[in-house]
């Protein structure tokens, strides 16, 4: 929001260091980060301060790895890029998130969209990890409710997709229940009521859990859509993540009870209910149920409000597939799953 940086730059001037701002409006994109390096690398910049939304903290992201490799994002972009791996740390970064949602303060990865490929990718290396993330629950005082309800469910379902992913272990396990406790007691009473302190506390928290959960179990069908609908279409990453977390709940679950009863991923649906609910024994079906009437209580949208239409989805469901985060979805999806997913979020 305007302004939000005023005290920072007076702190930074008072300790008479020079500063240079690069504003980021919306979703960043490849374009974003070639022009944030033009800057930092003409203004001689030596170290780059992400402060806002996640879509601030992946742009500074990016720029301070290009600052300091040089080249083009396309170089090391993954998928739509030639996918070369970063020679160099970035230059020094640091990660000041002012919403409560991608976590992405604490992760590798710099999420860019090419809207020349139709969609999003990343730029990952460990090289690219902040050199300090200050996580300050009070910045999210005064967010609007429609953000912290969009950032909140993209945290939620960093949280839910790592605990399902086949790529998950004890360590993220035991941080997904805990962010997946302190979103369920807290997202519904932010938005609906205002997010007082306690409130604040749990989604911070709940935020930097869930990017530490997708940094080393991955994630799954919700942001392998989320990547050609944010690539191809104006939405936020947040709202997309929102309106499709229900149906793939719903169809992985179908899934693996028709092809795959035995896998592990199974009963963790019902644990997903208990943690959800907090109810012991509580069904998988009483937690998707939970997570739908969250998403109404929230007044959540469907994907249709950003452009999205039947016709869309045969080349939404073919870029999915190949999408980077599909990769650790419970089990593979047939077509058929992937189409009745993205129809279900519409």
């Amino acid at each position: 929001r305007p302004g939000r940086a005023a005290p920072l730059l007076a702190a930074l001037a008072e300790a008479k260091i020079a500063a240079v701002t690069f504003a980021v409006a919306g979703e960043p994109t490849v374009e974003i980060a070639r022009e944030g390096t033009a800057t930092a690398a003409a203004e001689r910049c030596d170290v780059v301060v992400a402060l806002g939304g996640g879509s601030a903290v992946d742009a500074g992201k990016a720029i301070a790895a290009l600052l300091a490799n040089g080249g083009d994002p396309l170089d090391y972009l993954e998928v739509v890029g030639r996918g070369q791996a970063l020679s160099r740390p970035s230059a020094p970064f640091v990660a000041i998130p002012t919403t409560a949602g991608t976590g992405s303060e604490v992760t590798r990865n710099a999420v860019l969209a090419s809207r020349e490929a139709g969609v999003k990718a990343s730029l990952r290396s460990p090289l690219m990890l902040p050199r300090l993330a200050v996580i300050d629950p009070d910045l999210l005082a005064g967010a609007p409710p429609e953000v912290l309800a969009s950032s909140g469910l993209d945290a939620l379902s960093q949280l839910i997709e790592p605990l399902l992913s086949i790529r998950s272990n004890p360590l993220t396990d035991g941080l997904a229940r805990e962010g997946i406790r302190r979103s369920a007691r807290s997202l519904r009473r932010a938005v609906l009521e205002g997010a007082d302190a306690p409130a604040r506390d749990d989604l911070a928290v709940a935020s930097l859990l869930g990017g530490l959960c997708l940094a080393n179990a991955g994630l799954g069908a919700v942001h392998g859509f989320a990547a050609p609908v944010g690539g191809t279409f104006d939405a936020p990453h947040g709202a997309v993540c929102a309106a499709l977390l229900p149906a793939v709940l719903e169809v992985n679950l179908r899934a693996l009870r028709g092809r795959a009863p035995a896998h592990p991923a199974l009963p963790r649906f019902d644990e997903l209910a208990a943690l959800v609910t907090g109810r012991a024994g509580a069904a998988a079906e009483e937690g998707i149920a939970w997570v739908r009437e969250l998403c109404r209580d929230l007044a959540i949208s469907g994907l249709r409000r950003y452009g999205v239409s039947e016709a869309d989805l045969p080349a939404l469901v073919q870029k999915a597939r190949a999408a980077s985060s599909m990769k650790a979805n419970p089990l593979p999806l047939t077509d058929e799953e992937l189409t009745d997913i993205a129809a279900a979020s519409l």
